[in-house]
């Protein structure tokens, strides 16, 4: 098989699976392990919206079929309506909308749009370990713009223009964050808006937590929100999270017009387009009020609660910080360990728990772990048990 290896790209080897899907798929072979592991919410999918794919499919001749690769012109106006509500910036569903299968999919659409081999994203560090490999397999750079962990994981804008080169292309913001959970402030996130359009630069925003900010929805802002800025911003949202819809695949990015058509070169050539049934849910989703966020978001709280009270318990093991939004912990690991991997798998086959090592997450990461509340109390508690016993008895 060594002629396998030699005919893979060099940039396909650097790359790995996600050590969030890793540590997924390890837990599956180890019987009775939980998992606080992978981002994935418990919720199902609303039945609004499963009831409006089902008439939809009933009627629909068309239902099983292409969309135009920029999708179907009724779910990019509903997209332009809700932009619209939320930031106050009207744009065009032509010109400047993208459906796409997910985030994941918009951000790797844009990084083939816009990377040359050895060009740069900073990324925030910690920073949504997927966004690490999309660049490694597009022959970029990712370069690693450190949190100030002291002051809550905030943005240091201080560090900022110094990793800016000829050779930066964007910079890539979740907020709220994954891992940390930190909703960036109104000041940081203008500032960086300014340093990038002096830069000539983009801001991408990967927005999939948005609805998930409990007592925190006063300090939440969106940047694409700010007119200024229009020419300078990429905006993302998915369905997966504040909507139960991560099987379904589904999102949209907002962009420059430019760049859409630029954009469309890649997506028609890898997607041709979002899955069609996968429109009609999001036409379905955006065709009514979403009352549903109002209770996932109150059930996720009561979650979050849960886990800082557990965490409240070890101390010995554990430092952490509380949250402000989306739905993880990201705690430092205070007993003694190797590395952050090490002890992730050292926990699962040793406790039956399964966490992600911080160290995926970037090199801020490294000497902590994160923990997803997503999953149901029972889970939760029975992690924390099987923690606090495997520590007790060491």
């Amino acid at each position: 098989m060594t002629f396998i290896s030699d005919i893979v790209s060099s940039y396909v080897h650097q790359a790995c699976v996600s050590e969030i899907k890793q540590m997924a798929m390890l837990s599956a072979r180890v019987e009775g392990a939980v998992s606080l592991a992978w981002g994935l919410p418990s919720f199902r999918t609303p039945d609004y919206i499963r009831n409006g794919v089902i008439k939809r499919l009933s009627e629909d001749p068309d239902a099983g079929k292409y969309t135009l690769p920029d999708g179907l012109p009724e779910f990019r106006d509903l997209v332009v309506q809700k932009h619209l509500a939320e930031t106050g910036i009207n744009v065009s569903a032509d010109s400047n909308v993208m459906i796409t299968a997910g985030n994941m999919q918009g951000l790797n659409t844009m990084f083939h749009t816009m990377l040359d081999p050895g060009d740069e994203i900073i990324l925030t560090d910690p920073c949504f370990a997927s966004h690490i490999q999309q660049i490694i397999l597009f022959n970029g750079k990712a370069v690693y713009w450190p949190l100030d962990e002291s002051n809550n994981w905030s943005l240091d804008i201080d560090r900022l223009p110094a990793l800016i080169t000829d050779k930066t292309q964007a910079i890539v913001l979740v907020s709220p964050s994954n891992p940390t959970g930190k909703i960036f402030t109104v000041q940081e996130l203008l500032q960086v808006g300014e340093i990038a359009r002096q830069h000539d630069i983009l801001v991408i925003i990967d927005d999939p937590y948005s609805s998930f900010t409990y007592e925190n929805r006063n300090k939440f802002f969106n940047l694409a929100s700010v007119e200024r800025y229009k020419e300078h911003v990429v905006y993302l949202h998915s369905f997966s999270k504040a909507y139960a819809m991560s099987g379904w695949r589904l999102g949209y990015m907002i962009m420059p017009e430019e760049l859409k058509r630029e954009a469309m070169k890649v997506h028609d050539a890898t997607m041709i387009c979002a899955p069609r049934i996968s429109q009609l849910a999001g036409i379905a989703a955006l065709s009514r009020p979403s009352i549903h966020k109002q209770e996932f978001e109150t059930i996720l709280n009561k979650r979050r609660n849960l886990m800082v009270e557990r965490l409240e318990n070890i101390p010995h093991i554990f430092s952490w910080q509380k949250p402000e939004g989306a739905y993880y912990m990201f705690p430092k690991i205070l007993v003694d360990h190797t590395d952050s991997k090490s002890f992730a798998i050292d926990l699962l086959y040793n406790a039956k728990v399964t966490v992600t090592p911080g160290s995926a997450f970037g090199p801020s990461g490294e000497s902590h772990v994160r923990m997803a509340y997503c999953v149901d109390e029972e889970t939760i508690n029975i992690a924390f048990d099987r923690i606090e016993k495997y520590f007790s008895d060491r």
